[in-house]
């Protein structure tokens, strides 16, 4: 049963797509960065986003008192980067979260948003922070247009 529980759990979480840090640059003396990652979309072959986010150094953690978090900033751009070849994704309004990463201990994290313009066949992808607290209104979106983009049908019934 050890063994069995955690692939249990492991298979009922949404598969969220791991992101591979690909650029970190240094903004002042102190220490703090800007981490860029690339993030392949877990459900749409062919499209890369690069979210674009702020980590602030120890030193700053210090003198400011905040220990626990990192800014709300964050920016996206997502772009195909293969054939693009659709999944099973969901086509809701409310869209469907690809990427998550803790800002905080607890309270923040930096999200990322797929949701499906069907109209315009554009995927459009949101990057903003979920706070429990007053939310948070820093956000940044990137489009992606379906030209010729092939998708994950069932087979029709015979």
């Amino acid at each position: 049963m050890k063994v069995v529980l955690p692939t249990v759990i492991a298979a009922l979480l949404p598969a969220l797509a791991p992101a591979q840090e690909v650029g970190r640059v240094g903004v002042d003396w102190v220490g703090n960065d800007i981490i860029v990652e690339a993030l392949p979309d877990p459900e749409v072959e062919g499209v890369t986003c690069h979210v674009a986010y702020f980590e602030r150094s120890f030193i700053d953690r210090l003198s400011q008192g905040n220990w626990f978090e990192d800014p709300s900033n964050s920016s996206i751009a997502c772009r195909q980067t293969g054939p693009i070849e659709l999944g099973d994704i969901d086509t809701g309004p409310e869209g469907e979260e690809i990427f998550s990463e803790r800002q905080s201990i607890i309270f923040k994290s930096l999200r990322v948003t797929r949701i499906f313009d069907e109209e315009n066949q554009v995927l459009i992808y949101l990057v903003h922070a979920n706070e429990v607290t007053e939310g948070s209104a820093k956000m940044s979106i990137s489009t992606v247009p379906l030209w010729n983009a092939r998708t994950a049908q069932p087979a029709p019934a015979q």
